[in-house]
């Protein structure tokens, strides 16, 4: 018994360079900087500071849940990012010609570069959503819309970068 959990420990002390337990992989050997260039807005109607908001969520997420170092000068890996979607729809008819429910979608394309391996970076579309009620105006929900969708947005980008699952 003393012998598997030495053996154990071992190959838990050999991984813990690149894995943890949350699923991150990440070469600390190889990569320890980041940068995230600020965002563009290409979206009509997108409040002026979202591209900004966003690039600091990302940065943030990365900050928080690695243990990258942001450094704008030679950095690992790099993140370049684009807002291209900023609507509201509406999604649930109701009789009478009225809806029920908008939808905000945000829509960002990512480009992820990572200068250790060029053939692990990418380009994608990340988007979410937020539903609220027709009888309310996109105004007065717009920050809890705006948060929850970068919440998941940015999630999503953190897991396209840093997780092989």
């Amino acid at each position: 018994m003393l012998r598997i959990f030495t053996l154990l420990s071992f190959f838990a002390l050999l991984f813990s360079g690149c894995y943890s337990f949350r699923g991150i992989s990440i070469d600390y050997a190889t990569v320890k900087s980041y940068y995230v260039e600020q965002f563009t807005n290409n979206a009509l109607n997108a409040q002026p500071a979202l591209a900004q908001r966003l690039a600091e969520d990302l940065k943030e997420k990365i900050r928080t849940e690695s243990r990258l170092v942001l450094n704008d000068e030679n950095p690992d890996i790099e993140f370049k990012g684009a807002i291209v979607r900023y609507d509201v729809t509406s999604e649930a008819p109701q009789p009478g010609e009225t809806t029920a429910l908008n939808r905000l979608t945000i829509t960002t394309a990512i480009e992820y570069i990572n200068n250790q391996d060029e053939s692990k970076g990418w380009k994608k579309n990340f988007s979410f959503f937020f539903d609220f009620p027709s009888s309310q105006d996109l105004a007065s929900v717009e920050d809890d819309a705006v948060t929850t969708i970068s919440n998941q947005m940015m999630e999503d980008i953190f897991n396209a970068a840093f997780t092989d699952w």
